[in-house]
């Protein structure tokens, strides 16, 4: 089996356009979440979310693309050209004949959806735009990255609510490692901060109205993001060889089933996509130093998922660093792993620790150690990633600090 590792990193969400701007606004403890901009949000009791400010779409596509390209797909390929670049790979001949890209999506084109309800609903027009069904198609992103990259290899969409993007990452993961593939571009994107996105979430009566504050006593729900994370999974041989420079190792994967309740989480499902992602890569509970909380913000998510890792980990779940970053950057969706992906990253590449900000209280069913507020300096070998999904569907990610 071939080892994996990460070549290239990308991203837009509300901590920033770019990596680099995402990770120094994780060092710093600070909050993109905000008042939500657009039509009819005095209409919804929810009004804050994580919302990518100071974008604009004329300046990075043309109207021919913009007629074919929802939100999700403008922040798809934003993450990837950063991504690919980084990498400094050009796909062409055999190794455009093997690569492909797995992204993550849950809701698909959600505004384009939701402005052409309006159109006919509304408006009462009889007339949609042509391109409408493959401008919201879940993946209409995995499509334009394919063709924009020309990956010809195994190209395709992972919808599994907010565990999509790990799910996909867990899928090119296995491609590259199987040596299906010698490189595969994942991740995934999410935009449902439009009314209907946030009005529908309403409904759940999961929602914060004043912040994200998972593992506190006093946390009162989840507050939506939106964005992207891709990155560039590379056979290690092939990195090696031609010099690249590698961010971090995937090591193993895990995914679970809770089988139980289409809404509420299981401690056991989480736990056995927990371990089982620990045996895939083989290694020790002891050695892992961090793990990226799925840490929503919601009651029954956190004591849950702390009770899952105390499960797990034992005595040494008092050691372990965990933190939610959607404390900053809002629940993404079917993006929200690969966004979180990149504290993975900056803990094993560079020993920070993002923090869970936004921690007020000690909840006594979340006694771990949260790494409340600020960022903290620590070495770390092992990292995981955890998602935890609607329908009880959990993927679990482990990665490495790279060594050769």
């Amino acid at each position: 089996m071939k080892r994996v590792v990460i070549t290239g990193a990308g991203t837009i969400n509300a901590l920033g356009h770019t990596v680099p701007e995402t990770l120094e606004a994780m060092r710093e403890g600070r909050c993109g979440i905000g008042e939500l901009e657009f039509r009819d949000v005095e209409r919804l009791a929810i009004r804050i979310g994580g919302q990518v400010r100071g974008y604009s779409a004329d300046t990075r596509f043309n109207r021919q693309q913009l007629s074919l390209y929802d939100r999700f797909t403008q922040f798809t390929l934003i993450a990837a050209h950063e991504a690919i670049s980084q990498s400094g790979l050009e796909f062409s001949g055999a190794l455009a004949a093997k690569s492909g890209v797995v992204l993550g999506n849950s809701g698909g084109g959600m505004t384009t959806l939701d402005e052409n309800y309006r159109s006919v609903y509304e408006d009462g027009k009889n007339r949609v735009h042509p391109f409408v069904v493959p401008k919201l198609m879940n993946n209409a992103a995995a499509g334009h990255v394919s063709m924009e990259y020309n990956l010809k290899g195994p190209s395709f969409t992972v919808s599994t609510a907010c565990a999509s993007s790990n799910h996909a990452m867990a899928q090119a993961f296995q491609m590259v490692h199987g040596g299906m593939a010698p490189v595969m571009i994942t991740g995934g994107s999410e935009s449902m901060l439009c009314f209907g996105g946030v009005k529908a979430w309403e409904g759940l009566r999961v929602m914060s109205k004043d912040g994200c504050r998972p593992f506190s006593a006093n946390r009162n729900g989840m507050v939506q993001g939106e964005g992207a994370g891709v990155f560039v999974f590379e056979e290690y041989e092939h990195a090696r060889k031609r010099g690249a420079e590698i961010l971090a190792e995937v090591a193993g994967f895990a995914m679970t089933s809770d089988a139980a309740d289409i809404v509420m989480p299981s401690k056991q499902g989480a736990a056995r996509a927990m371990r089982g992602a620990l045996s895939d890569a083989r290694i020790n509970a002891d050695r892992v130093g961090y793990i990226n909380a799925h840490g929503t913000g919601t009651t029954a998510n956190d004591k849950t998922e702390c009770a899952a890792v105390a499960d797990v980990f034992g005595p040494h779940a008092d050691r372990l660093m965990i933190s939610s970053t959607k404390s900053m950057h809002g629940h993404c969706i079917g993006g929200t792993g690969a966004v979180e992906l990149l504290a993975c990253i900056m803990a094993l590449r560079d020993g920070v620790i993002a923090p869970t900000i936004g921690y007020e209280e000690t909840d006594p069913e979340c006694a771990l150690d949260v790494v409340p507020n600020q960022a903290r300096e620590a070495p770390i070998e092992v990292a995981l990633s955890n998602a935890f999904a609607f329908g009880g569907l959990n993927a679990v990610l482990a990665l490495k600090r790279f060594e050769t």
